[in-house]
């Protein structure tokens, strides 16, 4: 990632430096709020520890529920499966970090760790939100276009697409393994993994990269892609309930298309205030805003919003169950299988429950 918690840190008490330095110069000097870095490095690495416990266990739920599943994976199932992976390597990186802030942003682990980490979270974030583009793609061109005969070739090409995602992803990637370094801070008396750019114009660079082709291009992209579906379907909505009201089935399309949309709602809404951040900071490192306000903006904001960005690789697996009504049911025909025999009364029991709970929930948001 281009600015995480640990550079807004530095940054913030190398400005402090500064002003103590031309303080006979400038009357101004921002206060140093210590007790707020204190709840800091108490809460944020106690919140992504949590974030990485359910995180982990729930996307490695997903990724057995689609690799032992029978039969061929669908079109979305392959890109939510990749998404998955990408959210499971994140969040393996989490404990670093949430190590790292717990220290003072006193790195412990070698300077090895501290490039592939780093370059692994941004991995994650291009290769989610690449995958969303793409998924978003496939519902517009299913739904808006009405393409005919995609399953002959369709799965190929996903597979194709997502080898493509990923590899551009590394690319990205690329300047955050290359430019990251473990760096001596005497003054503050730490070690940290930081972003260390040749020329302030790389960083710069780096940053406007990150928000508007890790962000901007791809998420108007989204916005786009997922409106024009949702108009499509409002059009088609009037015969569907005419179907329905001849007792047929409603579209399995629809329900999926349900499912992606509210995943990549809460992608933009975990991603964009981390984003909104970054950008802040490349405006106040370019002096573009000044002044003690936006400098402690800054800092805290960052840090709770990648509290917030981190929580998206969480909450995608509960996403699934809560909405995802045919994962649901994926997830008991795989696991059903491995219930003893002795426990197969109650499994009938919990299955029966799990299938008035889905009918419930699907009645009660169709309203």
């Amino acid at each position: 990632m281009t600015e995480t918690p640990l550079l807004n840190i530095l940054s913030s008490n190398q400005s402090e430096n500064q002003s103590c330095l031309s303080e006979n110069q400038n009357s101004t000097v921002c206060p140093e709020l210590e007790d707020w870095w204190d709840i800091v490095y108490y809460i944020v690495p106690k919140y992504i520890n949590t974030v990485c416990v359910f995180g982990m266990l729930g996307n490695v739920f997903v990724l057995l529920t689609y690799s032992l599943q029978k039969g061929p994976l669908k079109i979305a199932e392959i890109y939510l499966m990749n998404l998955a992976a990408a959210d499971l390597i994140f969040l393996m990186c989490l404990p670093f970090w949430a190590e790292n802030i717990k220290n003072g942003f006193n790195w412990p682990f070698g300077s090895f760790l501290c490039r592939s980490i780093s370059a692994s979270i941004t991995l994650n974030m291009y290769t989610s939100i690449y995958v969303l583009v793409a998924v978003s793609v496939d519902r517009y061109l299913t739904f808006v276009h009405t393409l005919n005969h995609r399953e002959i070739w369709s799965k190929t090409m996903t597979k194709g697409i997502c080898l493509f995602i990923w590899l551009f992803s590394i690319l990205l990637s690329v300047p955050a393994f290359m430019f990251r370094t473990v760096k001596d801070f005497p003054q503050w008396n730490i070690s940290a993994c930081t972003l260390d750019f040749p020329t302030p114009w790389w960083e710069t660079g780096e940053s406007l990269v990150f928000n508007v082709v890790g962000f901007l291009l791809p998420s108007t992209a989204i916005i786009f892609l997922n409106f024009s579906t949702i108009r499509s379907l409002q059009k088609t909505a009037i015969e569907r309930g005419a179907l329905r009201a001849k007792g047929c089935k409603s579209h399995k399309g629809t329900k999926a298309t349900r499912l992606i949309f509210i995943v990549v709602l809460v992608f933009l809404f975990c991603w964009t205030p981390h984003h909104f951040f970054v950008f802040l900071d490349t405006l106040f490192r370019t002096e573009v805003i000044k002044g003690c306000f936006w400098e402690e903006l800054i800092n805290f904001g960052e840090q709770f919003a990648y509290m917030l960005a981190t929580t998206n690789s969480c909450i995608n697996p509960v996403i699934y169950v809560f909405v995802g009504k045919y994962f649901r049911q994926k997830a008991l025909q795989v696991f059903s299988r491995f219930i003893p025999c002795g426990l197969s009364s109650r499994w009938v029991s919990f299955k029966e429950m799990s299938s008035n709970f889905i009918l419930i929930f699907d009645s009660s948001s169709q309203k």
